[in-house]
């Protein structure tokens, strides 16, 4: 989602986040059980049924549920009680950058830290259960000595699905934290350490769907499809078109080996009664040769599948249809986020709607079956996009959309995005869309702090023209009406996924370490508090004997994280931002309850 470049830049950022580690090489693996035997026997297999329709005390998907709403259907605490929340628990974890979602069932809590440490925790109090370190058996070379920051796990029967950050996926008995397989990822030889395991998988039946990150690689990134009991790799889609296959003429007559990008950085959606799973790509870094388009017929320069939502068959990997959001992005504003799948009246016909922002904050609905394209809603911020077709879809760019060698534009959003992973959250009930974003933008052209792409565009951060200096909001969207409803805007950009629950409540997370619960009706804040350090991840939901705990990693802060604090920093009347000089009290799992 971010490039080397930039990484390189921040250095120092990510050391002050907490997001530098160092990279080990040892020999084996570990499983130590610390207790809880009585919790531990008694968790019952998670089963299809349950990933179908997941009990509400527990969270056993990345958003909650297939249809990645990020939503709870516990309603104990609500917004007339929500000001009354207190800690419940808190333990210290490891230091590093990280993107957790813990999974609970059955009162066991299960989270992959960092180190490719997963621990499972008793839900109620911290206590740990088990750990698991899986060892590296190989040393990548990953960007800047930093390793890649995981999403989470997932759960199916008696496994923990668990990505490693030397390319292995790992099933655990989720009892015991005992080794059951063990499977390598095969990729080709050049640039092996710019690939990584970013996403969670997703567990389909007896499949699980794991998509792959890889920058700056030739080929690209793609999803695999593994057994879930042996770990076996089923199928390969490879996110990037090759020459003389479906695609293949949309890469400007340049060979595979300069194909690059297509990303797969979240984990999927799925449908059941439809059997499709749904990925978001990411664009290329390597757009140089893709500037101009050459005078070839039936030859483009869209570049597929970057920027493009797939719908694939997860027992075969079959491309069932894709949507191209943007095509031949030269700007890395990823289209690469979460699908979600909710069910709407189109023209008084209820269909089943498949929704996704890119960076620039602009959303598309499409029909989930066929992928046929419905509607689009703006957030406002963006400037590159100056029509959309109602009929297609296909967006009209502005001129400056196309890199300038001669002349800086003030382009919005920066390249981290309007949005970026921190996922939206979706309320099924009043149609709502809780959408955490960040006001950028940037002078782009030829001069510039940072530049990324093979093209030689650089860029700075530069205020939003007429801006108030806020530069966090949380945005309400109607899904129903398609209208834009509420926003909270604060100074401190958002940094923590939305998640929004059946009590009337949508949480949201702050760089400056704040985290907030807001009605959903109106954005109203009902309760804050200083979590100590930053919130760069997923919050959940669940309940332990009839009591609804509110869970959140901090501290393990990501790239996001630094270079928006790099970004807040660097613009004008913000050289001395509070938000360089807050105290980091260290990685921890915090949770919270009513007294």
């Amino acid at each position: 989602m971010f490039g080397s470049t930039i990484k390189r830049k921040i250095f120092a950022l990510v050391a002050l986040t907490g997001a530098w580690v160092s990279i080990g090489l040892a020999q084996s693996a570990d499983s130590t059980p610390t207790g809880g035997s009585e919790l531990l026997t008694s968790l019952s297999p998670v089963t299809n049924a349950m990933l179908l329709e997941p009990p509400a005390e527990d969270w056993l998907l990345w958003r909650q549920s297939y249809d990645s709403h990020g939503f709870s259907s516990l309603d104990q605490i609500t917004s007339e009680n929500a000001a009354e929340l207190e800690l419940a628990w808190k333990i210290p974890l490891a230091p590093g950058p990280n993107m957790a979602t813990p999974l609970v069932h059955d009162g066991v809590m299960f989270l992959a830290s960092t180190e490719d440490t997963v621990l499972a925790l008793d839900a109620r109090t911290g206590i740990e259960l088990w750990r698991y370190a899986h060892i590296a058996t190989t040393q990548l070379e990953l960007g800047g000595g930093t390793l890649p920051a995981k999403v989470g796990l997932a759960l199916s029967g008696n496994k923990v699905v668990v990505p490693s950050k030397d390319l292995h996926l790992l099933a655990l008995d989720f009892r015991t934290g005992k080794l059951i397989w063990d499977h390598a990822l095969q990729t080709t030889a050049a640039g092996a350490g710019s690939y990584s395991l970013r996403a969670a998988p997703l567990v389909i039946g007896d499949m699980i769907v794991q998509g792959v990150t890889a920058t700056n690689v030739s080929e690209g990134g793609f999803i695999v499809g593994l057994d879930v009991n042996t770990g076996n790799e089923i199928w390969r889609f490879h996110t990037i078109a090759k020459p003389g296959e479906a695609g293949g003429n949309t890469w400007n007559d340049i060979p595979l080996t300069e194909r690059e990008g297509g990303s797969v950085w979240l984990p999927g959606s799925y449908v059941p009664e439809l059997d499709l799973a749904y990925f978001g790509t990411a664009p290329t870094y390597h757009t140089a040769p893709l500037v101009h388009p050459v005078d070839i017929p039936g030859v483009s320069n869209d570049a597929l599948y970057t920027n493009t939502t797939l719908a694939l068959r997860p027992r075969t990997g079959e491309l069932v249809w894709h949507y191209q959001h943007v095509a031949n992005d030269q700007w890395d504003l990823d289209w690469t986020f979460e699908r979600q799948i909710i069910e709407l009246s189109v023209n008084d016909v209820s269909r089943k709607v498949l929704v996704t922002a890119g960076k620039m904050a602009l959303y598309d609905a499409l029909d989930a079956a066929t992928g046929e394209y419905l509607f689009s809603m703006d957030m406002g911020l963006q400037t590159l996009v100056t029509a959309i077709d109602t009929e297609t879809g296909n967006k009209t760019l502005h001129p400056y959309a196309t890199p300038s060698a001669e002349q800086n534009n003030l382009i919005c959003p920066f390249p981290i995005g309007g949005r970026n992973w921190p996922s939206a959250a979706v309320n099924p009930q009043s149609k709502m869309l809780f959408l955490p974003m960040n006001e950028t933008c940037m002078m782009a052209g030829v001069t510039g702090d940072i530049g990324v792409l093979s093209s030689g565009a650089r860029f700075s951060p530069a205020p939003v023209p007429g801006g108030d200096g806020k530069i966090g909001r949380l945005q309400a969207v109607n899904l129903e009406t398609r209208e834009l409803a509420w926003n909270f805007r604060e100074s401190a950009p958002l940094t923590s996924a939305a998640m929004a629950t059946a009590g009337g409540l949508v949480f949201s997370g702050a760089l400056d370490e704040t985290f907030r619960a807001l009605d959903a009706s109106t954005g109203e804040v009902l309760w804050q508090t200083d979590l100590g350090d930053i919130p760069a991840s997923f919050p959940i939901s669940y309940s332990v004997d009839d009591k609804q705990y509110i869970a959140l990693v901090i501290g393990q802060a990501t790239l996001h994280a630094s270079t928006l604090l790099y970004l807040e920093s660097s613009l004008p009347g913000q050289e001395n931002s509070p938000l360089r000089s807050l105290s980091r009290e260290g990685a921890a799992l915090v949770v919270y309850a009513l007294p």
